[in-house]
């Protein structure tokens, strides 16, 4: 185990309060693309660059089109949690994490046990119909064809955050809540490039900032801690 991973496992052991931000780098290594990486989907082509075609004025002009990528794309419901996930459910379930804070919309981490998950971004497993309000599980887009539609008749759109569209008050509260009352805060999987979410960092004001990342951030100079690596693989050395 070198240094920076040795000071990593014993601020752990230390710490009575973890908090955990993770970006799109906690689901690659269960086969979910990053938006950004080489192979990620902003490096394919389509007829439409990813980022507009998952816009909210791109949702309401170009429907179908939406849903044709959606689901090839934004649906990954055979992936399984890797060391990362596990590890969060392991320390939340001994009381020694109080939230994990994601931008990712697979539901992962619930799948692996976590119960505190504030989902800045939503989730794919989450849908509404736009009409009556209905909540409808993932089958309703995954298994139908063209527009999902709800029984009232009304399109049903997933619960996700589209460009163009505000993150959930209430969540962001919540997380803004449990990062203030961490005493240590572990960034992973994250470029730190996505606002307002990556903005969540300054609430932090505990011991120890620790930041786990296959790449450089912006904030490495900033942590107290700094991993260069993949956090399945880091996580799945930790005791």
């Amino acid at each position: 185990m070198n240094s920076e991973m040795e000071k990593l496992y014993q601020a752990i052991e230390k710490a009575h309060t973890i908090v955990f931000f993770g970006g799109a780098g906690v689901s690659t290594e269960s086969g979910i693309p990053d938006f950004r990486s080489v192979d990620g989907l902003y490096n394919q082509q389509y007829d439409y660059p990813p980022e507009t075609i998952l816009s909210h004025s791109f949702f309401l002009r170009h429907t179908d089109e939406f849903y044709r990528f959606y689901r090839a794309k934004m649906l990954a419901l055979d992936a399984q949690p890797n060391a990362a996930h596990k590890k969060l459910a392991q320390w939340e379930t001994a009381g020694k994490l109080n939230a994990v804070v994601t931008q990712n919309i697979d539901g992962l981490h619930q799948k692996a046990g976590s119960r505190k998950v504030l989902e800045l971004h939503g989730s794919v497993l989450r849908n509404t119909c736009m009409d009556c309000g209905k909540k409808h599980d993932v089958t309703a887009i995954s298994e139908s064809k063209g527009l999902p539609r709800c029984e009232c008749g009304g399109l049903i759109k997933p619960d996700v955050v589209l460009y163009e569209e505000s993150l959930d008050n209430d969540v962001m509260d919540e997380a803004i809540r449990c990062i203030r009352e961490a005493d240590m805060m572990i960034i992973g999987g994250t470029s730190l490039a996505v606002y307002p979410a990556a903005g969540l960092i300054h609430y932090f004001r505990g011991n120890t900032l620790a930041l786990i990342n296959r790449d450089e951030t912006p904030l490495d100079s900033r942590a107290d801690i700094v991993v260069h690596g993949k956090i399945g693989e880091v996580f799945s050395q930790m005791p």
